[in-house]
C-alpha cells in the first residue's frame, strides 16, 4: 500500500474507508472467476447459515436494506445461485435457498473468503488481530 501523505488529516473515517476499499477490491478479484460480486457472496454465506429465510429475514441478518437486497436477489436468481420458493404461510413472501450450483461451490467460495481474510490479517500479530476484530465489531 502506498504511503499516505504526511499532511493528511488524522481522519478515522477516511482511514476506515480506504481500508474497506482495499479489502473489497482484493476480495472482488478473488470472486471474479466465479461471476459473483462481494454482496452476492455475502448473501450466499447468509443462506448457507440460515437456509430458507425470507428476504426480510435475510436483510436483517446481513444488515442490508430492502431495496439493495431486492436487486441482488433477482440477479442471483438469474445467475442460478439461489432459488426463491413461495412461502406456504404467507403467499406474498418467498423463502430463499442456495441452488445446487451454489451448494456445489460452497467449500471453494468459503475457502476464498477465508484466504482473503487471512491475507488482510497476516500483517498483524495475533493480539492485534483480536483487537482489530473487536474494534470493528464495536463500531457496528
Amino acid at each position: 500500500m502506498p504511503e499516505l501523505p504526511p499532511d493528511l488529516p488524522d481522519c478515522t473515517v477516511f482511514l476506515l474507508g480506504k481500508a474497506y476499499q482495499k479489502a473489497h477490491a482484493d476480495f472482488k478479484k478473488r470472486l471474479q472467476p466465479y461471476g459473483l460480486t462481494n454482496l452476492q457472496h455475502l448473501v450466499l454465506e447468509g443462506l448457507w447459515y440460515r437456509e430458507g429465510v425470507t428476504a426480510a429475514e435475510l436483510g436483517k441478518l446481513l444488515i442490508l436494506d430492502k431495496a439493495t437486497l431486492s436487486g441482488v436477489l433477482e440477479r442471483m436468481v438469474e445467475g442460478e445461485w439461489i432459488i426463491k420458493q413461495q412461502n406456504d404461510e404467507d403467499r406474498r413472501a418467498f423463502r430463499i435457498y442456495p441452488s445446487d450450483k451454489a451448494n456445489q461451490m460452497k467449500q471453494r467460495l468459503i475457502k476464498e473468503r477465508k484466504k482473503a481474510n487471512q491475507e488482510l490479517l497476516d500483517r498483524f500479530t495475533a493480539e492485534e488481530q483480536l483487537l482489530l476484530k473487536r474494534f470493528l465489531k464495536d463500531l457496528i
